[in-house]
């Protein structure tokens, strides 16, 4: 099986040499649609097998087995036509009719682009990708992994905001929500599809019927604002099984008025992790309630997940240390949550877990919906034994949770089985209201460091300092690359 890293890389080294893509963001977009055309392939070809009136929405000649599978194929300036006169702007304008898949389709590509000019050099990433079977179980997971190297190049072509969910806290959350057969699940930031493709394989254990396999692939619902990650999420949901993931929107959740949503749209279970440190566009803000309004994006979900919760409904989310300490607009907006649910666990956790995206410490908050709070248990996440910070070799992993799985206890009880340990402990509710609804509360029974030893903070300030450099470096290498083909194009 290839490395993934160096799959990627190859294939973005061959980009590279290609004139109209100057940005990883947009080398990365054009993989997006590559891989969704290949992926729905091999997917198509596994439902030839399994359904024997099994019928593509796509006519024959725009299928990836028919333009793309021959290395010695299309090429050249035949092959850049094909993609450019053809293949896009039909996929663009596919006829939908009743048909979901065509609708899934037709939205994946609405703003899809060929940024490449030379037809060799993408014949070249055509075969490369080939080289991948999607139908094998090896190479499905080595998906995943693509999926995180996509992510962390997003993230260095600038695209600020896009966070990948470590899997082991996706997969706690998940865990710990625990979501039913029956239940309907959202994800109303769902990026690249983590927490959906989680929640289905959670529903999968309890599955024992066909009949139960056709409500997981309809209970669920999620809604990503970008293009590029909604595209990957269809592709991830695609790989799992989901025949058509059409209940994925690509959609901005926020830009609807909060009195909007109705009854009928409520749901039994949310797992996200909406975008934090990011600010909503002018006027976002006027859809939602004046004592509740804020630009702020991780303060302007909390509010909507208190709205789209059934009463008796679960929450499970990530939160950036701000949300619990703010205030203003911030403590009305936890003074309602802690009115209306029953905000029963904050898992803090420590400092790098969603390195190298951002170093803005994080907490996992749990709530039911229905009951005010009485008290919160607060859990303090230790780093593992001799790290001191997490990183891109080293990540937080799902075994580091099951000091917290063996301490959780059950909803039900009020988590009677709980005890206070050197993580955990407890605050009642007239303590939160006499400090102002300010949750950043601090383990009693580990005294606050400070802000830590100059041998660990000075290394970790020159490796900031380098990266800087690095990143100057490269804006200024791209810059110089785009101003020459501006000039060669003019000229």
């Amino acid at each position: 099986m290839p490395n993934v890293s160096n799959l990627v890389k190859t294939i973005q080294d061959i980009m590279r040499k290609d004139a109209g893509t100057y940005g990883d963001a947009q080398r990365l977009e054009q993989l997006g649609w590559m891989f969704f055309l290949k992926i729905f392939d091999d997917r198509e070809k596994e439902l030839e097998l399994l359904r024997d009136n099994y019928r593509s929405p796509l006519p024959q000649h725009l299928r990836w087995s028919d333009w793309a599978v021959d290395e010695e194929g299309m090429t050249g300036d035949k092959l850049l036509d094909f993609v450019n006169i053809t293949l896009l702007p039909k996929l663009k304008n596919l006829t939908v009719g009743g048909d979901r898949v065509s609708g899934l389709i037709r939205s994946a590509f609405e703003d899809a682009n060929n940024y490449m000019k030379n037809g060799t050099l993408m014949r070249q990433v055509i075969n490369k990708i080939n080289g991948i079977d999607f139908n094998v179980s090896d190479d499905r997971h080595m998906f995943g992994d693509i999926y995180e190297k996509l992510l962390k190049d997003l993230q260095s072509a600038g695209n600020a905001g896009e966070f990948y969910t470590p899997r082991a806290v996706t997969q706690f959350i998940v865990e710990q929500v625990n979501p039913r057969l029956g239940e309907t699940v959202l994800d109303p930031a769902c990026g690249t599809g983590g927490f959906l493709v989680c929640a289905i394989e959670h529903l999968r254990k309890q599955a024992k019927t066909d009949a139960d396999e056709r409500i997981i692939q309809e209970c669920f619902a999620g809604i990503e604002k970008k293009h590029l990650p909604h595209v990957l999420c269809m592709t991830n949901l695609l790989l799992h099984g989901i025949d058509v993931p059409s209940n994925v929107r690509h959609d901005n959740t926020l830009a609807r008025p909060l009195r909007d949503w109705g009854p009928k749209e409520r749901v039994d279970v949310i797992i996200t992790n909406p975008p934090f440190g990011g600010m909503e566009e002018d006027g976002i803000e006027a859809n939602f309630p004046a004592e509740f309004r804020t630009r702020e994006t991780a303060d302007l979900f909390l509010v909507l997940l208190m709205k789209l919760l059934k009463p008796g409904g679960r929450a499970g989310l990530v939160l950036p240390d701000g949300t619990l300490f703010g205030e203003g607009v911030k403590t009305r907006i936890k003074e309602a949550l802690l009115t209306e649910c029953n905000l029963h666990t904050i898992v803090r956790l420590p400092n790098g877990v969603f390195n190298p995206y951002t170093g803005i410490r994080t907490n996992l908050l749990f709530f039911t919906k229905g009951a005010p709070t009485k008290e919160i248990w607060y859990y303090e996440h230790p780093y593992p034994p001799g790290a001191k910070s997490y990183n891109k070799g080293k990540p937080i992993r799902t075994e580091e949770f099951e000091a917290e799985r063996a301490w959780w206890g059950d909803e039900s009880d009020g988590f009677a089985a709980r005890v206070e340990n050197e993580y955990a402990w407890r605050v009642s509710i007239d303590q939160i209201e006499a400090g102002n609804f300010n949750l950043d509360l601090r383990n009693p029974h580990n005294p606050d460091p400070g802000p830590g030893d100059v041998d660990h903070l000075l290394p970790e300030y020159q490796k900031l300092l380098a990266r800087i450099a690095a990143t100057r470096a490269q804006l200024k290498q791209e810059l110089r690359h785009a101003l020459a083909a501006s000039a060669r194009a003019s000229g």
